[in-house]
């Protein structure tokens, strides 16, 4: 009877405490805010994350309507020996294609909007970004002095003509450097790649004659006596970030090669180029630098400049330069990802690097709604930008910025400079609390949170891939399974991923982004499933 009563008073008690929070709803009315609108810090998000220490399999869910994103489920194994039609099966004995990473750019116009943030707000966000064990990006790009996304004028470390003034700009030192801090320790292992957009304007001459001064940010060439000057700057700035605190993983020579008109730039066909990497290189290993060197950095159509066509090829061909180049770095404002067929077919032994993809006014709104395209950008970005360059082998992606507000900016206000970009995450400039992660965010999440930095492509075999239904599975350095799943179909699709021990089984939602991750070694296979 003493044990009826307590169990009885428990009963009474729970049922008192939900009867209260049900009150306590219909009083707030119940409502919660949009989708894709998250008020920092994560505490005031209305649905808390299932606990997954027990459970084998973690999924993440993004759908195209925006009825989850990046939604984490948790689930166990199945029974192995499954005859389901629709089987995926693998070797992980069989790999191939190593990634490094995915991320965003973080431009001083980033920094700022992330330094106008309360300190827990920002951690908040960059957690959720960088963080292992969150969505876990890991690569970063950065800008060798301005971009078209600075604060307010263009420079460089080094404004005044000789290299005894090169010194850490102000405005990197007041925002780039201290937002980067933050990341690294959140996730030391970030790698950094940085690009150029211009040398310093006393290293340049004009597009005609580069020995012929040209005092200007935008375009110009630069001076082939200046070649040695240029590549000490590199060194120096590498150096420098390095006291800093930050290893770079790699440089590309000249972001743009071949935009004489963006805000801040510089004209760099490919003679140029081949013609300064013999001098960097040596530069970089008198130093004891070992940054990966890469190319190009543009477009997969070289801005249609027929003399410029296989850009990367023809520094390759160049037994001098090609032995201080890792390989290419890529865009996509012009021509098609198929290009990289091309380049690897020629030069199978060279990396690529996706570096720059943006999203604004002309692709991401519909009838005056902001994100009106959020569907057909998150899908299609997935599939060109993310599974376009995967399957050629490309080993890192990052896209084009990190955070900019509701108004676009800050943004240098020079000719040239985007005004209609939005970036991967939109702060609100009224209280630079409340974010909107776009699709950028997303698909970089989808990414990073399944292929971790060292991780290899598995040889899968079993559903047939098409342009609208695509898989892909990756061991990771950890032992760890990662598996994206693209659906743009209308159908919710069932997938087992078998091998001879069990199974992992889950149903695709229709117009849906997935990534699936977990570990074989941890546990012995169990029967539950998910057949969601």
């Amino acid at each position: 009877m003493l044990a009826i009563n307590i169990y009885r008073q428990i009963y009474m008690k729970r049922l008192e405490l939900l009867l209260t929070g049900a009150v306590a709803f219909f009083l707030m009315g119940g409502c919660t805010e949009p989708a894709n609108t998250d008020k920092i810090p994560p505490s005031t998000e209305t649905k808390p994350e299932v606990p997954v220490e027990d459970k084998d399999v973690k999924a993440y869910v993004t759908k195209a309507d925006q009825s989850k994103l990046f939604e984490k489920e948790t689930f166990d194994f199945g029974k192995a020996g499954s005859m389901s039609p629709n089987q995926i099966r693998y070797d992980k004995s069989k790999t191939s294609f190593e990634v490094q990473g995915f991320g965003t750019a973080i431009t001083t116009a980033a920094s700022y909007n992330l330094l106008k943030m309360s300190p827990e707000d920002r951690k908040a966000i960059l957690t959720k970004t960088f963080s292992p064990e969150e969505a876990g990006s890991s690569l970063i790009r950065v800008s060798i002095g301005a971009s078209d996304f600075c604060i307010k004028d263009e420079f460089t470390w080094c404004d005044k003509p000789g290299l005894e003034n090169f010194n850490i700009h102000p405005e990197d030192a007041k925002y780039l450097i201290p937002v980067l801090k933050e990341i690294y320790q959140i996730n030391p292992d970030v790698k950094i790649i940085a690009s150029p957009w211009s040398c310093p304007r006393w290293m340049k001459g004009t597009v005609e004659n580069p020995e012929v001064s040209f005092n200007s940010w935008k375009s110009g060439r630069l001076k082939p006596s200046c070649y040695n000057d240029y590549a000490e700057y590199f060194v120096k700035w590498i150096q420098a970030m390095e006291k800093e605190g930050f290893d770079i993983y790699a440089v590309t020579v000249q972001n743009e090669p071949l935009n004489k008109g963006n805000s801040i730039s510089l004209y760099m066909p490919w003679k140029d180029q081949a013609a300064f990497v013999k001098v960097l290189g040596p530069a970089f290993e008198k130093a004891g630098i070992d940054t990966k060197i890469l190319v190009f950095d543009h477009n997969y159509n070289y801005d249609n400049k027929a003399d410029q066509k296989e850009y990367p090829l023809h520094i390759y061909q160049d037994p001098e330069a090609t032995k201080w180049v890792a390989g290419a770095a890529w865009h996509n404002y012009g021509g098609d990802v198929s290009e990289l067929d091309n380049i690897r077919s020629k030069a199978p032994a060279k990396e690529n690097y996706f570096t720059e993809a943006s999203i604004g006014t002309w692709c991401y709104d519909k009838d005056g709604i902001v994100g009106g395209n959020f569907a057909s950008v998150l899908m299609n970005d997935f599939k060109h930008i993310i599974w376009g360059n995967l399957k050629r082998g490309t080993k890192g992606i990052t896209f084009w910025n990190f955070m900019l507000d509701d108004k676009k900016g800050p943004h240098s206000q020079h000719p040239g400079a985007c005004t209609t970009c939005y970036g991967a995450v939109t702060i609100s400039s009224s209280d630079y609390k409340t974010v909107v992660k776009n699709s950028q965010w997303y698909n970089m999440a989808h990414a990073s949170v399944a292929i971790h930095p060292g991780a290899k492509l598995i040889e899968a075999s079993g559903i047939e891939q098409t342009d609208q239904f695509i898989y892909a599975m990756y061991l990771n350095p950890d032992n760890t399974i990662g598996v994206m799943i693209f659906n743009d179909t209308n159908e919710d699709k069932p997938v087992v991923f078998a091998n001879k021990d069990f199974t992992v089984r889950y149903k695709i939602p229709s117009k849906s982004l997935v990534s699936l991750v977990w570990s074989e070694d941890e546990k012995n296979p169990l029967s539950h499933n998910n057949e969601n």
